[in-house]
């Protein structure tokens, strides 16, 4: 990590609001020893500064070379379960993650093996929130898959279980709920007068997209972002304006008399937008569960005779497997496919050659640091600038390699 990256978000000269711990689930142990990696690297200052241990005594208490904090939620031979942690965390700002949507994970319940559900993981979150209450100061969720998080509306006479997780959490004193990309932002309604945090990946899918191909033309003659439903618009236009190219939306027709699987299948896609003959798309949304609507949407796209089709999602969860998703590579319906590594993914994921990974490891690790340190999240949540500078710096390498004969592209026609 360069001086000006860890200077980004480390904090000198500033105290935190107390000492930070992070009580990671086993659900999101893999991801979170990285974050506490980054996290040691935002907070290991020089010898010369004021937060150096040998001039300042609570720098031990503050610091450290690990802000882990072991814990277990082991369960009874009849499937009970019970939260320990195994460290003290009286006092600490207490940070408590979870990967509701890790199926990899399994129980024995009279017997028989269980896979641990997204009921399971959110039951082991409380127990651990019990375990910590009344001796943190300050307890907060980082829950990247908002729990429930699709079930936030109702249209009929139906739970609204989202909101009362929400409220059930800050009932047994959560300060703070950090999430990302949720389904329905506006979830934050259940609970006015709580803190509740939803951040978005358009500066990490950038990144992962910038390095996998150095082909890209960024401009509204070449490059089309694509909303695949009218739902995922506020991500389009984010991502499109920053890009300085138009957008794009499909609507999805529904047959609401049939349910299928929960939901009421797609009858076709309708397009709303400019031409995108030859143009490269890249295709936003939150999430690809089954994804037959997102590969439903490469197809129709490439029908209409786009050039390059990327699609960029938050949570990959392919909760059908990747089968499909390899039939559609090969018949050249899409390029590849941007996921986060903020979900649990199936290890075979990487023998794909259509999948990229962008890291958030480090992101959340600048989230958890910032209000650590009760500094200001509007960097964090609204990352233009860093969005500017990375567009800026691919335009210039790009024209940089297209004048030393590396690239094969019209750069000076197309710009």
């Amino acid at each position: 990590m360069s001086a000006s990256e860890k200077s980004e978000f480390a904090f000198e000269g500033i105290y935190p609001f107390a000492p930070l711990k992070i009580c990671a689930l086993e659900s999101i142990a893999p991801f979170a020893e990285h974050v506490n990696a980054y996290l040691t690297e935002f907070r290991s200052f020089g010898t010369d500064s004021e937060y150096d241990e040998a001039n300042d005594p609570d720098q031990k208490r503050l610091n450290s070379h690990s802000y882990l904090v072991q814990n277990s939620c082991p369960r009874f031979g009849s499937g009970e379960g019970k939260g320990i942690i195994l460290e003290s965390v009286r006092g600490s700002d207490l940070y408590i993650m979870v990967d509701v949507i890790n199926y990899s994970m399994t129980y024995t319940i009279c017997g028989h093996e269980n896979h641990t559900s997204p009921d399971d993981h959110y039951r082991d979150l409380k127990r651990i929130i019990a375990a910590a209450s009344g001796a943190a100061r300050r307890i907060n969720v980082v829950m990247p898959f908002l729990y429930e998080g699709r079930q936030h509306r109702r249209t009929k006479r139906e739970s609204l279980d989202c909101a009362l997780m929400l409220q059930e959490l800050t009932d047994m004193g959560v300060a703070s709920i950090i999430t990302f990309d949720a389904h329905d932002p506006r979830m934050v309604n259940a609970i006015p007068l709580h803190t509740f945090d939803n951040y978005t990946p358009p500066y990490q899918f950038m990144k992962a997209i910038f390095n996998r191909d150095r082909s890209l033309v960024i401009d509204k003659d070449h490059l089309l972002v694509i909303s695949p439903d009218e739902g995922a618009m506020a991500r389009a236009t984010y991502f499109a304006s920053n890009l300085g190219v138009n957008i794009g939306m499909f609507y999805k027709r529904r047959d609401y008399t049939t349910v299928v699987n929960g939901k009421n299948p797609v009858v076709a896609h309708e397009f709303l937008g400019q031409d995108v003959t030859d143009k490269t798309m890249i295709v936003v949304d939150d999430m690809i569960a089954s994804g037959e609507s997102i590969l439903d949407t490469a197809r129709a796209l490439k029908e209409r005779g786009a050039g390059k089709v990327i699609i960029c999602c938050t949570f990959g969860l392919f909760t059908e497997g990747f089968a499909k998703f390899d039939e559609f590579y090969k018949n050249g319906y899409f390029d590849y496919i941007v996921t986060t590594n903020l979900n649990y993914r199936d290890p075979s994921i990487f023998d794909h050659e259509w999948y990229i990974e962008a890291d958030m490891t480090k992101f959340t690790a600048a989230i958890i640091n910032t209000m650590n340190h009760d500094q200001p999240t509007s960097n964090i949540l609204e990352p233009t600038e860093r969005i500017q500078r990375l567009v800026n710096r691919y335009n210039a390498e790009i024209k940089e390699e297209f004048e030393q004969g590396v690239l094969d592209i019209d750069f000076k026609e197309n710009n």
